[in-house]
Formats: structure tokens, C-alpha cells, sequence
């Protein structure tokens, strides 16, 4: 079972991820973790990425579509994979489709994790942070016992510049901006499948089990 996932930042797609990697035993495979696996293995393509992250710059598509290839022709991907992060644009998506068929593969759903701004705005804008241990707490979702103290060593809890409601909105606009292209090119080959993320985590999951039971 070959999956992208797929949803805005805060949607839950770790969580969801996390239990997809659980029950359908196949990797979950992010951009960070690919690269990150490539420099520490120390292959061409690795210390290439390496070069341009160390200035800060974004690694060539050719660079990444390397990485993802090596990554999906190990061991652990033999039964499917979980795409996470990749890909981000129209033609990483048309180089995957032009590798995985290289590879006699192909992509079975990709799954949006789908969520309103407004919720997503309030799921995100709601974390405090301690400043002294770095626990994360959420005033809706998961409050400290006395608000705005931490549990653990009772510092006052801070909200991050990136957190505050206008940066969360900028956010999730550029974010949607880059990511509807990619939604609208897998809905015309009919392997979006859209899944209610504003909804308790394990109904989710199986909303999106519910989805995949024709693949398994």
C-alpha cells in the first residue's frame, strides 16, 4: 500500500501517521527523515543535500527525488510506504509518478487530512510552552493544571511569536496557497481521498481506515 499524506500544519497528520505506520506495517517516511538518513549513511546524494542545507538553501528536485528513490528501494517498503512532505510541488509529484512506475509501483490514495483555518488557527495559537523546561501545553486541548503555570516547575508559560493567531493565519494561507495545486492535480487522477480531520483522533483514523480497507 503505497500513501501520501497530506493536510495543513495542525491537522494531526503526525498523529495519524503514527497509527497508519502501526496497523498497516509500512514506513513512515518524511522529507526531514530522508535526508537526515542519506547524510548519516553519508551517500552522494546525502552529502549533496548536505551542501545546500548548509547554506541554507533549498535542495534541487533532483537531489530530493535521489533521496527518494534510495528511500523506497530499501527493505522496510517492500509492503507500501507513507509519503510525508514529499512531494510539496507539481513536478515532484510528476518525477515520484515517473520513479514509482520505473519501480513497477504506483500511489494508492493520497489521504488529506482536511481541517478548517479557523480550527486549525485555534488548535495552533492555543500551545504555551514553558521557557524553562520546554513543555508544550495547549489551552484547550491540553491546559496546565493552573493556567499559565507549568505542572512541572512552575515557570510562567510563554505563547511563541510563530504561535500568535495573525502569524498562525499568514501560515496556513502560504501553506494552503502551495498545497491546493498539489490537491487539485491527485483529485484529477482520482487518488485524493479527503478525510475529516475536526473530528476526535481515533475517529479519524477510522475514517481513514474505513478508506484504505479495499487496499489492505
Amino acid at each position: 500500500m503505497n500513501l501520501i499524506l497530506m493536510g495543513l500544519p495542525g491537522a494531526g497528520k503526525g498523529t495519524q501517521a503514527d497509527k497508519i505506520k502501526e496497523k498497516y506495517n509500512i514506513p513512515h517516511i518524511s522529507t526531514g527523515d530522508m535526508f537526515r538518513s542519506a547524510i548519516k549513511e553519508g551517500t552522494d546524494l546525502g552529502k549533496k543535500a548536505k551542501e545546500f542545507m548548509d547554506q541554507g538553501a533549498l535542495v534541487p528536485d533532483e537531489v530530493t527525488i535521489g533521496i527518494v528513490r534510495e528511500r523506497l528501494m530499501k527493505d522496510d517498503c517492500k509492503n507500501g510506504f507513507l509519503l510525508d512532505g514529499f512531494p510539496r510541488t507539481i513536478p515532484q509529484a510528476q518525477s515520484l509518478e515517473k520513479l514509482l512506475t520505473e519501480l513497477n509501483q504506483s500511489i494508492d490514495f493520497v489521504l488529506h487530512v482536511d481541517v478548517p483555518a479557523e480550527k486549525l488557527v485555534e488548535r495552533l495559537s492555543g500551545r504555551r510552552i514553558c521557557p524553562t523546561c520546554g513543555t508544550a501545553y495547549h489551552i484547550v486541548f491540553n491546559p496546565p493544571k493552573e493556567e499559565g503555570i507549568c505542572d512541572k516547575d512552575g515557570s510562567t508559560l510563554t505563547q511563541r511569536d510563530d504561535d500568535k493567531p495573525e502569524t498562525v493565519k499568514n501560515r496556513l494561507a502560504v501553506n494552503l496557497e502551495q498545497m491546493q495545486p498539489l490537491l487539485d492535480f491527485y483529485q484529477e487522477k482520482g487518488y485524493l481521498a479527503r478525510v475529516n480531520g475536526d473530528q476526535d483522533i481515533d475517529v479519524v483514523f477510522q475514517e481513514i481506515e474505513s478508506k484504505l480497507e479495499n487496499l489492505a
